[in-house]
């Protein structure tokens, strides 16, 4: 299956620094219909109808979030574009933003009108400082054509930290204060940034809003699967032939990216989603990807059969033992507890019970971490013992566990 590039349609045609190129393709035009023939409510309800879901990993219904926020009777609402694209080999928001900023910039001016938002933040990787000349410049230009009167654009930069994508944390940040998640409920859309109803969405999510606003909720329901409506962007690296991004549609067979496209040759296994993500064995890539099996931020990254499952589900942990906040004990020691295991199991000198001991913490961390990385962490290792337990059970030793008293 060839791709179906609609996010990335302007990408190569237009000139990201040049606003006229992005009119010339059409640019602003999403804009102008919501705001001279939709009521704001009427934008809601076609994002609510296009079955839209939210393209940083956790497919939330979109709609359903920005319907909260514009009814709260707060006067004071903010939206936060998420560009901060910490999980592990994602860069598709990078490609967006750096060959069209535009179609992200006009996504958040519909999305700031519909929900009533004054102030829009977006929230940018720390090391994606160089591309905020670039945003800079697409808002300015956006400005100067009055395209973003009544709304005020922000750029706050993190400071490198993974677990500020988790969107409490973020608000955190923005607000100045250590970057923790928060307690829920309360929930951002009703009480967000500084106590006010806040929306979240990442870049490509808000860049799939004007091509919704523009062909309608009927057009892009008629894309993908049941649960999983649109297209989706991947970032593909790892053992392949030709690493990048690329956008099929939802519901395409993994083979058809990583094989027909990316041109991976000897696979193993595959990590779709990140260092959350799950693991999918070489004989499965009929899977489809989609929110009803395989998905995630869309970072899929491919290994060969040199690589060895335990080093890599031990790299995994360390990662996010290292990127912990810290501020819920599930996760702070749960991983650290991981790390201890997996090591010995890497060098061959597993106990036994240990596998029995990941599986037990793993279900004890998704039920009681307070966010998401401590929550989803156990993933791609539950899924190496799905299908790699051998390869765990192999690196036992002589030693015997022995619980203490």
């Amino acid at each position: 299956m060839p791709e179906e590039k609609i996010l990335l349609k302007n990408c190569g045609i237009i000139d990201p620094g040049n606003i006229e190129t992005y009119l010339n393709e059409g640019g602003f035009e999403a804009l102008a219909k919501a705001r001279e023939n939709m009521t704001p409510k009427a934008v809601i309800d076609e994002i609510k109808a296009s079955r839209l879901r939210g393209r940083g990993g956790a497919g939330f219904p979109c709609g359903i979030k920005w319907e909260l926020t514009a009814e709260s009777p707060d006067s004071e609402k903010y939206l936060i574009c998420n560009a901060d694209e910490g999980e592990m080999g994602t860069f598709k928001d990078r490609y967006i933003i750096q060959n069209d900023p535009f179609s992200l910039i006009e996504g958040m001016a519909i999305t700031a009108w519909a929900i009533g938002a004054k102030k829009a933040y977006i929230y940018l990787r720390a090391e994606y400082h160089f591309l905020r000349s670039v945003l800079d410049n697409a808002i300015r230009q956006a400005a100067e054509k009055g395209f973003l009167e009544g709304i005020h654009f922000e750029i706050q930069e993190g400071a490198g930290a993974y677990i500020c994508g988790e969107e409490t944390a973020m608000m955190n940040s923005i607000e100045g204060v250590r970057g923790e998640s928060r307690f829920r409920p309360p929930f951002p859309p009703t009480q967000g940034l500084w106590g006010r109803p806040t929306i979240i969405n990442n870049v490509e999510t808000l860049a799939n809003i004007p091509w919704i606003i523009l062909k309608g909720a009927s057009w892009y329901k008629e894309l993908g699967t049941e649960e999983s409506k649109g297209t989706k962007l991947f970032s593909v690296s790892g053992d392949v032939e030709n690493p990048g991004v690329y956008e099929l549609l939802m519901g395409s067979e993994l083979k058809e990216l990583v094989l027909d496209l990316a041109g991976a040759k000897d696979v193993q296994m595959v990590l779709v989603g990140g260092a959350a993500g799950r693991f999918i064995p070489g004989d499965k890539m009929d899977t489809p990807l989609c929110y009803e099996t395989a998905l995630g931020s869309g970072a899929v990254m491919v290994f060969n059969h040199t690589h060895n499952i335990i080093d890599i589900v031990h790299g995994l942990v360390r990662f996010m033992a290292e990127e912990s906040c810290g501020e819920c004990t599930p996760c702070r020691e749960g991983t650290e507890v991981m790390i201890e295991i997996l090591g010995r199991l890497a060098s061959g000198e597993g106990r036994n019970g240990d596998i029995e001991i990941l599986e037990r913490l793993s279900a004890a961390m998704m039920d009681s971490a307070l966010c998401g990385l401590g929550q989803s962490c156990p993933v791609p290792l539950l899924d190496s013992l799905k299908y790699y337990r051998s390869d765990f059970v192999n690196r036992i030793g002589q030693s015997v566990f022995i619980e203490r008293m």
